[in-house]
């Protein structure tokens, strides 16, 4: 674990100016990138502004995030390298003590949080366009930026400056500790797998959600059991722009869908319609009111339609990943718990397979 003010190579004062020189060549360069262009962390340039726009809170996740609700109508960012997802709303329902995994189940807020990747946390106030963006902002072990909640012309500023004031940090100086992300293992070889029962195991699924502890129990990512799926339209390769056509259907034919983006620390989940679907900036986007998603579609080399069985029956989804084998993004139809996925939905992934197959 390296310990360093804002940069193990160099003093904070030197990467503070290669910033601002990056800057005055690029101005509207945003901080992840900038941190990408120097060779360092997003946290480790957010740091760069405690005592100024920065405030170091304490790491009590689960008790900030329960206090959020009081902040009213906002707006959460969830993101991987390649695909941002915006959702505005109100944070509902909360289970955030318990275990390792915490929640927020509503219908405009929907989070699921993985508390072993969550580091630092910190209450961020941004130059925008006009006026000044504030923020609560959490990273992980990494440096790397796992969820980011702005505040919205519709919320409430004083609630927010409450709970800055209570979880304000003794400790706001620029001192930060960074921990490489462990490489996942590498995959065994196809053949050293117990390809026979992962099938069967599969077909044995009542719920999509154990679908992890399978990789688990037989130690394979998540493309290589694509790869070893059971037959019968278990996981289908097809084109990589099978996410614009399903996005692009979607809004046309006024189709309720479920958008999950992740990384390591969160997942985030948009359920509803989709509207105004448009490349804008080298982007692929949906930018409708309350949702904003943004996808680096160069970055998807690999798309699958895969198929679960489940208790209420097959669960169909479109899921997209990079050439590392981190998943980008899945795409469902909306369904709930209880309730068999809709047939329009099966009729588009249905569509997309046989039109797009790779």
């Amino acid at each position: 674990m390296n310990t360093t003010s804002a940069n193990v190579a160099s003093p904070a004062t030197d990467l503070r100016a290669r910033w601002a020189d990056l800057l005055k060549e690029q101005p509207a360069l945003r901080i992840r990138n900038a941190a990408q262009a120097l060779g360092v962390t997003e946290l480790e340039l957010l740091v760069l502004g405690l005592g100024d726009t920065v405030v170091r809170l304490r790491p009590e996740f689960a008790a900030i995030l329960g206090q959020v609700e009081k902040l009213g109508h906002v707006m959460a960012l969830t993101r991987n390298d390649d695909v941002v997802h915006e959702r505005k709303g109100t944070y509902l329902n909360p289970s955030l003590q318990q275990g390792p995994v915490g929640l927020f189940v509503g219908d405009d807020i929907d989070l699921r949080i993985f508390w072993g990747s969550w580091g630092h946390a910190f209450a961020v106030s941004e130059e925008g366009k006009g006026d000044v963006r504030r923020s609560l902002q959490f990273f992980g072990h990494d440096g790397e930026a796992i969820h980011k909640i702005y505040l919205t012309e519709k919320s409430d500023a004083s609630a927010y400056d409450a709970l800055v004031a209570s979880f304000r940090s003794d400790d706001q100086s620029h001192t930060v500790s960074v921990q490489p992300r462990k490489a996942p293992p590498a995959e065994m070889p196809d053949a050293a797998v117990d390809a026979a029962g992962l099938r069967e195991a599969w077909l044995g699924l009542k719920d999509t959600h154990d679908f992890y502890m399978l990789l688990g129990r037989f130690r394979v990512s998540r493309t290589q059991a694509l790869r070893l799926a059971p037959e019968g339209g278990y996981a289908v390769p097809v084109d990589n722009k099978a996410l614009r056509h399903v996005l692009t259907s979607a809004a046309q034919r006024d189709l309720p869908i479920m958008v999950f983006v992740g990384n390591p620390g969160m997942i985030q989940i948009h359920t509803g319609p989709v509207k105004n679907v448009v490349d804008a900036r080298g982007w692929f986007n949906v930018l409708d009111p309350e949702f904003n998603l943004h996808v680096r579609e160069e970055a998807i080399t690999h798309s699958w339609i895969v198929r679960k069985p489940t208790t209420d029956g097959m669960v169909t989804a479109l899921e997209c990943y990079a050439a590392n084998g981190e998943q980008l993004v899945q795409v469902f139809g909306k369904r709930k718990p209880g309730i068999p996925e809709l047939e329009e939905w099966r009729t588009l992934a249905t569509e997309v397979e046989n039109t797009l197959r790779a």
